[in-house]
């Protein structure tokens, strides 16, 4: 990008807008008037401002502005000159400003350990028509989240695009950028984190060390296309702290049906068929399953359902082939009857063969190029790999794309539709210059503003999100008291207000491909991602082995998403393409079989986590420091990395085999301070107990698991291992059976626990109303050699389960008995596996 940088200096205090926590400046130059503004909003979080007349503030932020509370502690403000201190609890902010432009510094107040600092003498630049802001680099320390970048977890010494694209078949590792757009950075240290946050849906640039000047020293720079800055400042102890305020600025993570959580089917070819025709090709799918005995809670429906059966044979959303789908309502009653919701692919954009496109365009549902003054033009995805045809993106500022939108939406679920996947929504238009309508703006929005409409400076992104808002406004109404649910491959901050899960896109079939998207899903979850996964097996290259798509089901089945779904496009075929199926080896599907019935029956704990996601932000899949940040080793490269293993929840530590023929997994047990009797459970062949705080090899031959290890003390809730009917579900028409079971399986330490309990709680609700009471359940446990004493507690008030009874499992081999108010328990029995299994009435 062009570099016209330009750093203000002589800036002076403007006593009349002074208040004991706010520091404006403004400089006068040839080039205009520049403002600064630093202010403290919250105990931990501060706000900054850097705008001019040419370069104003995001005139639709991704959050909105939060108002102040210090809480009953008042901060203790000092002024001296040219500089100001603000300190409140452990944090002082230094705002220093005169012949230079400002800059800001934040510490410790107790220990004065530097946790950010500005870049002395070019902090704060207009660049163009944007603004960049400069600050120092601690080349040691870990930078994480930008939404979803190349592996591997690490940011650091690297440098990202702040925009996103259709990266079809992209490199894990190398590819930059992807699909999202989110620019949260945050910078963790053993010694406190700090996350900054821009509200700008405008195009950027973030090198985090990757660039380098000599006479800079080391910095970070963030670098804005257009506008001015609004950007936050987060302060916390761990970087969960970060991304819990980070969540109270941009909103917690929304509920998804708890169907969700299921296996997720898909494949472009089933709706690209027309002999034999889509409609039965799915059925057809849908009685393999029944078939080889595997559950299934969703398919996405691919676009193929929406290309026109007559020539040119393109896709028009909105719009059925009437050959493949000669019924609709008949397809759609057809798979409810099999217990499998549909997810509708729908692209925001037109076709000039669209029927819809000349009302559109007469409309000002489209955007308008500058250059023409005619409806603006691009090269739009129009049927088979590599096919494209002219067309509109849809504009959804204006009333009548936004309105378009939401009636095909309404039509879709009206007639049965589950769900909508909104698809292709990364808005690459060439053009920074395209006009944008502003019909739905408020007019105190495009008063910021002057008179410009360019999408340059209100954002791509923008319309990501406001096409998920779209969907979900409509889900909404049709059904009011059903949460909607909006799948989207393309996100910013605002956007998952409305679309509650979101995937790694079109990735490609490879070992590497398989471990480099941990990383993804970790800096994902970081950024408020945290009903994410990855099409597993690949979406685009060649169809995996038996060993690798074994391999990946078995990582997918612990991560928040799980599902499979693929475009493999060929030379001799690159409009149908091939498929992934669970039975596609022979020889695997009774281990592809097991392994996602494990995943049914994890459910509860799996929605329980994305329950906890809601409530307090907590990522599902987590860094292997997560809560661990005073062991050194989780510091060192291999685990900033984030690639070959990571937590699920707090219990389940999940490593992974990334070689072919490997039968191992390096993995690293993290350790508390002064938790010297931390251990983890082997939960496969041998069940050995291994200390923390040490490397150990885990064997994992691939036709039995990825290592998976159980922290000792935690728990986890299970329930059947098939699909069963959501209580909230008022309709049963595939006589799905009732979530009327809940186990526990508990990992008690190998012998006595020296009187220490151990405690676990877990959320359920109903997983389909909108406002679901959520009620909790806590377990408790002691050992001793002989025994294990239990507790439950249930905080059920709004939420009542089916079950009504409690499972206990015991580790393998520990034939130890379980004891509840003193008395031991009657009802036992083995299960498959050779765990003891005891009944705990309620």
């Amino acid at each position: 990008m062009p570099q016209a940088e330009f750093v203000p200096e002589n800036f002076q205090l403007q006593e009349d807008a002074e208040c004991a926590h706010r520091v404006h400046l403004s400089s006068q130059s040839s080039v205009g008037k520049q403002e600064f503004t630093f202010e403290l909003l919250r105990p931990n979080l501060f706000r900054t401002t850097f705008t001019d007349e040419e370069h104003p503030l995001p005139p639709h932020p991704s959050a909105p502005l939060p108002t102040v509370s210090l809480g009953s502690e008042k901060p203790v403000v000092t002024s001296s000159g040219e500089s100001k201190e603000i300190t409140l609890g452990n944090i002082r902010a230094i705002v220093q400003w005169g012949n230079e432009t400002p800059t800001i510094k934040l510490e410790n107040a107790d220990s004065g350990f530097t946790l950010h600092e500005d870049l002395a003498g070019r902090s704060y630049a207009i660049d163009g028509t944007g603004v960049a802001h400069y600050t120092k680099l601690r080349r040691d320390s870990l930078h994480v989240g930008l939404g979803e970048k190349a592996a591997p977890m690490d940011l650091t010494n690297r440098s990202f695009f702040l925009s996103a694209t259709d990266s079809f078949g992209y490199d894990v590792y190398k590819t930059d950028p992807l699909y999202k757009h989110i620019p949260l950075l945050i910078n963790a240290t053993p010694e406190g984190c700090v996350g900054l946050f821009s509200t700008s849906h405008a195009r950027g640039f973030y090198s985090i060390g990757g660039e380098m000047d000599g006479q800079w020293g080391h910095f970070k720079v963030f670098r804005q296309d257009h506008g001015g800055l609004e950007e936050y400042i987060m302060v916390g102890k761990t970087i969960s702290d970060i991304v819990r305020t980070y969540a109270d600025l941009v909103g917690y993570p929304i509920r998804v049906p708890r169907w969700a959580m299921g296996y997720i089917s898909g494949g472009y070819k089933y709706t690209m068929m027309d002999e034999p025709r889509a409609h039965d090709a799915l059925n057809e799918f849908a009685e393999k399953l029944k078939e080889h005995d595997i559950p299934c809670s969703a398919m996405q429906m691919s676009s193929g359902y929406s290309i026109s059966q007559s020539e040119p044979q393109v896709r028009n959303v909105f719009t059925w082939n009437e050959h493949r789908f000669p019924d609709p309502k008949a397809f759609i009653d057809d798979y409810h009857r099999y217990g499998i919701k549909l997810l509708m692919n729908i692209k925001p954009y037109v076709l000039q063969y669209h029927p819809e496109y000349e009302n559109l365009k007469k409309s000002g549902a489209l955007f308008t190029d500058p250059i023409t003054n005619e409806t603006a033009k691009a090269r739009l995805w129009s049927n088979g790999g590599g096919e494209s045809d002219v067309g509109g993106h849809i504009d959804f500022t204006s009333e009548a794309g936004f309105k378009f939108w939401y009636n095909g939406v309404k039509y879709l679920k009206g007639l049965g539709c589950d769900a909508m996947w909104n698809d292709n929504n990364e808005y690459t238009i060439p053009h920074d210059g395209w006009i944008c309508a502003l019909d739905g703006v408020s007019s105190k929005q495009k008063s910021k503003v002057g008179n410009r409409k360019d999408i340059g400076l209100w954002g791509r992104a923008l319309h990501t999100e406001l096409h998920a808002k779209s969907s979900h406004d409509a889900l909404l109404e049709v059904v009011p008291n059903e949460r909607p649910f909006v799948l989207t491959r393309s996100a910013s901050p605002g956007t998952m207000r409305y679309a509650g899960s979101s995937w790694s896109g079109d990735n490609v079939t490879s070992w590497a491909g398989m471990k480099g998207s941990n990383a993804l899903s970790l800096n994902a979850g970081m950024s408020l991602l945290q009903c994410y996964g990855h099409d597993i097996g690949g979406f685009e290259g060649p169809q995996p082995t038996p060993e690798l798509l074994l391999r990946w089901i078995q990582l997918g089945i612990y991560s928040s998403r799980f599902a499979i779904n693929c475009f493999k496009t060929s030379p001799d075929n690159s409009r149908v393409g091939e498929v992934i199926e669970p039975w596609m080896y022979p020889e695997i599907i009774p281990n592809v079989r097991a392994t996602i019935k494990r995943r049914y029956e994890m459910i509860p704990f799996l929605y329980s986590l994305h329950l906890d996601s809601h409530l307090h932000a907590a990522p599902p899949q987590r860094w292997t420091g997560w809560g661990y940040e005073s062991d050194p080793e989780v510091w060192t490269p291999a685990l900033r990395a984030g690639e070959e293993q990571y937590w699920l929840g707090d219990a389940l530590l999940i490593g992974g085999v990334f070689e072919p023929g490997k039968s191992t997994a390096r993995m690293y047990l993290p350790k508390k301070q002064g938790d010297e009797e931390a251990e983890f459970l082997n939960l496969n062949s041998p069940y050995q107990y291994i200390p923390a705080g040490q490397w150990v090899d885990v064997e994992s031959p691939w036709e039995d698991s990825i290592p998976v290890l159980a922290r000792v003390g935690s728990a986890v809730p299970v329930g059947k291992d098939v699909q069963v009917l959501s209580p909230g579900d008022k309709e049963n028409p595939a006589a799905l059976p009732e979530d009327d079971y809940r186990a526990v399986e508990i990992f008690p330490p190998r012998s006595s626990s020296g009187g220490k309990w151990f405690e676990t709680t877990w959320y359920e609700d109903d997983g389909i109303s909108l406002f679901a009471a959520i009620s909790s359940f806590t377990v408790a446990y002691a050992s001793t050699e002989k025994q294990v004493e239990f507790k439950f507690q249930a905080d059920a008030s709004g939420f009542k389960p089916k079950w009504t009874s409690l499972g206990v499992i015991l580790p393998v081999g520990d034939k130890r008995t379980v004891v509840v108010n003193g008395k031991e328990l009657a009802e036992s029995k083995e299960d498959s596996r050779g765990r003891i299994q005891w009944t705990v009435p309620l």
